[in-house]
């Protein structure tokens, strides 16, 4: 996943269809390294073309119980790189057909509205960094 921040505001967008607020986030395919699916991803997904920062907190989560058909057969445990990414001054993403909302959020409010406790993670990493 990539924490998005545009000064004091950060980025959270929409997944569709099932309404979840998070970070512009993917899966690394064969071919890549985690640092270049989340440049990737953060591309497909809003349009910024940006270097990212590796947050250094892997994570690992059990496979959601409701949301099994995201996720490769037999698939138990899900691990995340986190890194971030700053976004220019009066950038605005252009989404993916992914996402069908967005919000530039407040620290405060970005905390509240993500629903996974590692997008929570990453948040808070991203703005104790002084690299984003």
């Amino acid at each position: 996943m990539v924490v998005v921040r545009r000064g004091d505001r950060f980025l959270i967008l929409r997944t569709v269809p099932a309404g979840h607020w998070n970070h512009p986030a993917g899966q690394v395919e064969a071919d890549e390294t985690p640092r270049e699916a989340a440049q990737r991803e953060l591309g497909e997904e809003t349009g910024l073309d940006a270097a990212v920062l590796d947050l250094a907190i892997p994570q690992r989560y059990p496979v959601p119980a409701d949301d099994r058909r995201s996720y490769p057969e037999g698939l138990a445990e899900v691990s995340t790189d986190s890194f971030a990414a700053s976004a220019p001054a009066g950038w605005e993403p252009v989404l993916s057909e992914e996402h069908d909302g967005l919000r530039w959020c407040t620290y405060e409010d970005a905390m509240a509205l993500l629903t996974w406790p590692e997008a929570r993670n990453a948040l808070r990493a991203a703005a104790q960094s002084p690299g984003t």
